[in-house]
């Protein structure tokens, strides 16, 4: 499972035009799920993230997390973060898991991060074409990725 975690100011995503999920400071976590990940990688990588100090406390220091600041949330499946480009210039997708597998790990990951936080996550919509909007704060970008943890 691989996520890009994004401190934001302000993040939506809309789909034909409309507003899915909007929120004002907190994450956007875009989301890539693989055909090997498990239950474990969501418990792990849900309680990574929240637990991330990557908001300034009253010095100016990265000491907060998400859930210190009690800020919001929204996920956004990605299979394109699973891409091979190491032969040619199209890009490979095989490590990406089939919607089948990854819709109900997507839902379980959205479940989990809800309950790490104690309030609802804002989604995108699987499979769905999807206009993202974001202001990068900082800009802070992390990525974590639940078979290589650094």
């Amino acid at each position: 499972m691989r996520a890009v975690i994004q401190r934001v100011s302000s993040a939506s995503v809309s789909i034909g035009g409309v507003v899915h999920s909007e929120i004002s400071e907190g994450l956007l976590i875009l989301l890539g799920i693989e055909e090997t990940d498990t239950d474990q990688d969501i418990e792990w990588l849900a309680g990574k993230i929240t637990r991330l100090r990557i908001f300034n406390d009253e010095a100016g220091v990265m000491n907060l997390s998400v859930k210190d600041i009690d800020a919001e949330a929204i996920v956004v499946s990605q299979f394109t973060l699973h891409a091979s480009t190491k032969k040619g210039n199209r890009p490979s997708y095989i490590k990406a898991a089939r919607p089948e597998t990854a819709i109900p790990l997507y839902e379980h990951f959205v479940k989990q991060l809800e309950t790490e936080l104690g309030k609802s996550v804002g989604t995108g919509k699987f499979g769905a074409m999807m206009n993202v909007e974001l202001v990068n704060d900082g800009p802070v970008t992390i990525i974590i990725d639940t078979k290589n943890k650094e």
